[in-house]
């Protein structure tokens, strides 16, 4: 599958990887790859980006906002407000397990970073992300699987990913107006 990869969806690639072994985190998530995202310059996902508002502070903003998701165990705000529902307060449960176990002890991005050694694998939700950033650029009749076919996988599946960038005006729809026409600006 990855012949078919562009050179910029390659690096988001490499750059999830590199973020995961930045926290320490055993595998790489969905939430690491939309990290390499965000780092990208001059290709069609920061174009998109760029296009929808997400520039500047606003990166910044993305990035605060999955770290927090990442220090709830993954937990989008959905999932934390269904717990609160039920009368579990999310927020408590971090604030208890980090006075314990030290601070990202729920996210997997763990203080002593000298831990893992190995390769990380890729989280079943990442792979779930590599599949259908396929599926969509087969579905879109594009050659290869750029940059933009990942952010769209991102925005198209429920998860932390999705929610963040929601938040900030970059939904599947947004994206395909802005990447494909039928909206203000066209990638090319």
């Amino acid at each position: 599958m990855f012949e078919r990869f562009t050179k910029d969806a390659r690096a988001v690639v490499q750059g999830a990887v590199e973020h995961a072994e930045r926290s320490g985190s055993r595998s790489v998530d969905a939430e690491h790859m939309l990290l390499a995202l965000l780092d990208r310059q001059a290709s069609r996902a920061s174009f998109a980006l760029t296009s929808l508002g997400v520039a500047g502070e606003r990166v910044d903003a993305v990035r605060e906002a999955v770290a927090e998701a990442r220090r709830r165990a993954g937990l989008s705000r959905a999932d934390a407000d269904a717990l609160a529902g039920l009368g579990i307060d999310v927020s408590e449960i971090v604030a208890r397990v980090e006075a314990v176990h030290g601070a990202g002890a729920m996210s997997g991005d763990r203080e002593d970073r000298g831990w893992w050694s190995g390769r990380r694998t890729f989280s079943r939700d990442a792979r779930n992300v590599l599949e259908n950033s396929l599926r969509t650029a087969v579905a879109r009749a594009d050659r290869h699987i750029g940059d933009e076919h990942i952010l769209l996988s991102l925005t198209n599946r429920p998860g932390v990913p999705s929610e963040v960038l929601a938040e900030h005006g970059v939904t599947y729809e947004a994206l395909i107006r802005v990447l494909y026409g039928g909206g203000e600006a066209k990638a090319g």
